[in-house]
């Protein structure tokens, strides 16, 4: 396949890039390399025939009419998001306008390819989303693709509006769509702004661990690579009209998993040891959702996809990766925004 791909230079983004060209699609990466965008990250495919790059914000549409027409893609694969629930408490605008409107702008520019096109049957815009769209969750139960939305935060409110447009763009006029949501994801090139790079980071560095609240809302981490290879089974294999939650079947306490990074990294610097003497709880975030889970039985039925990768593996592939490429993370520490204690509130 062809694919247009948005958001490529993120972090779960290049890692379907990556995987895409493994597997031998040709891939248009579309970002426009905002603070959380790294080429580096595609470093291992930038040279690659298959794969070309556009530096274009999803909100220019004369841009995107452009691409389009340039390289007529077989699927889109938007990815293009702001994502940090954090930065979203203190600047709401930027995620109302690239969710939201950069969503719009991207599906009429896709609709009209596709019209022109022909209104190819194989064509699909696939939608990736997030479980937060589905709010809070008790101690029990988990989230389906049947679940009321219920989004509590900027960030989950523009994306939940931008899966409501992707669902419009299906119904009122046809658009082939397949939708999934996911649960957290970690792993390699992860941008040292969320959790688990802050944990590993400042744990080197002797550097307090922040966790907020008492660190007991709960999250179901999925290894991006193995979403990468779920995103691409359902773009290539997914129902048209069906949303897909992705969930890579591992619940944790934030505290728990705070817990086992430390002890990886105990294991590989037992010189510093004991890295959790670091944990320093701190005031919680603004609607802090208590607890995230997945029921990933829609995918693992009708398509086959299981994740592959256990979270103590996973966590443990993620601290090697950091541990080998400091010159990755090292000049991202200097972004604007990075180390500072975001979404306190306004």
């Amino acid at each position: 396949m062809k694919l247009l791909v948005t958001g490529g230079a993120g972090f779960i983004g290049s890692a379907v890039v990556r995987q895409a060209v493994a597997d031998g699609h040709a891939v248009i990466n579309v970002d426009c390399l905002t603070y959380a965008a790294c080429l580096e990250n595609l470093a291992s495919v930038a040279d690659d025939p298959l794969y070309t790059f556009e530096k274009v914000d999803i909100r220019d549409g004369a841009a995107l009419e452009r691409v389009f027409a340039q390289h007529r893609p077989d699927a889109v694969m938007h990815l293009a998001a702001e994502s940090h629930v954090d930065r979203s408490i203190d600047g709401p605008g930027a995620f109302i306008d690239t969710n939201i409107t950069g969503t719009y702008i991207l599906l009429e520019a896709a609709l009209r390819h596709w019209q022109a096109s022909g209104r190819r049957e194989g064509f699909r815009f696939h939608h990736i989303s997030t479980d937060e769209v589905f709010g809070s969750l008790g101690p029990k139960g988990q989230f389906t693709e049947e679940t009321p939305y219920d989004p509590r935060s900027p960030y989950s409110a523009s994306k939940a509006a931008s899966d409501h447009l992707v669902r419009a763009w299906h119904h009122t006029y046809g658009l082939p769509v397949v939708l999934t949501n996911c649960s957290n994801n970690y792993g390699p090139f992860h941008f040292p702004e969320k959790l688990i790079p802050v944990v590993i980071l400042n744990a080197l560095a002797g550097k307090p661990i922040p966790v907020y609240g008492q660190g007991r809302n709960v999250r179901d981490w999925l290894f991006v690579e193995d979403h990468a290879r779920a995103l691409l089974l359902v773009v290539q294999e997914g129902a048209n009209g069906r949303s897909y939650n992705i969930g890579g079947e591992s619940e944790i306490a934030n505290i728990d998993l705070v817990h086992r990074i430390c002890a990886i990294l105990d294991r590989r610097r037992p010189g510093n040891a004991p890295h959790d003497r670091l944990i320093e709880f701190v005031a919680d975030r603004p609607g802090h959702d208590l607890r995230y889970a997945i029921d990933p039985s829609r995918i693992r039925d009708e398509l086959g996809w299981r994740p592959s990768v256990a979270l103590d593996e996973g966590l443990e592939r993620t601290v090697d990766w950091y541990l080998a490429n400091e010159a990755w993370w090292r000049p991202l520490q200097a972004r604007q925004g990075i180390g500072e204690r975001l979404g306190t509130g306004r």
